[in-house]
């Protein structure tokens, strides 16, 4: 029995380590969150690109909506994780998350949706890991690639064509601002109906991209 648990704990650390490098160079064939999309919704609207024909807008807004220091912190910003412990604390309740886009790639593509300490453990391995390997360029790609942004609807190249009838790189800065807003709630929020909450969140995105410079 022994045996066999550390067998396969060495095949875990293996398929472990070749996924992390397959992710160098390529997308995720299919993540936990995009295959729990697929059976609940019935579709996988995805399309992954490059980084390069992602363009700027979305960028900057996913940028300046989800983690502003994106490209200075090291996989974590420990200021960001305070402010949001404090907010939580005040409501009673989790109202802000401090996960950065790093963070939040590493959950998206190695791990699981969640809120256990389990999880989170997983999620700051993984990060620190990609931090050091992949780099800025691609931790942004591999996420604005497979996160949800809409019922079924995966990746900024698919929500552009799904709300925009476009591609991302033809998206203009209120469009890439719309797509931002539903994060971090895109079964919930929906550009084409949006509540004043959102038009609120959108007009802050386009005030904040002014200050975002993609390295």
């Amino acid at each position: 029995m022994w045996k066999f648990i550390k067998k396969l704990f060495f095949i875990l650390i293996i398929a472990n380590i070749l996924f992390i490098v397959f992710g160098i160079f390529f997308n995720p064939p299919i993540t936990i969150t995009q295959l729990g999309g697929l059976i609940k919704y019935g579709k996988l609207d995805r399309d992954y690109i490059s980084y390069d024909e992602m363009g700027s807008n979305v960028k900057k807004a996913v940028i300046a909506s989800e983690d502003q220091n994106f490209f200075t912190h090291n996989g974590f910003d420990f200021k960001q994780i305070e402010k949001a412990m404090k907010k939580n604390d005040k409501k009673g309740k989790v109202v802000r998350g401090g996960s950065t886009i790093s963070q939040q790639t590493a959950k998206n593509v190695f791990l699981w949706q969640g809120r256990s300490w389990f999880r989170k453990g997983l999620e700051a391995i993984y990060t620190f890991i990609i931090e050091k390997i992949w780099g800025k360029d691609v931790i942004l790609a591999r996420y604005l690639n497979s996160i949800e942004m809409g019922q079924g609807v995966f990746g900024v190249e698919a929500a552009s064509k799904y709300y925009f009838g476009k591609s991302a790189k033809d998206l203009t800065k209120s469009e890439a601002a719309w797509i931002a807003a539903v994060l971090p709630n895109p079964k919930k929020y929906d550009p084409k109906h949006p509540s004043a909450y959102l038009n609120k969140k959108h007009n802050w995105i386009m005030r904040q991209m002014n200050h975002i410079t993609l390295k």
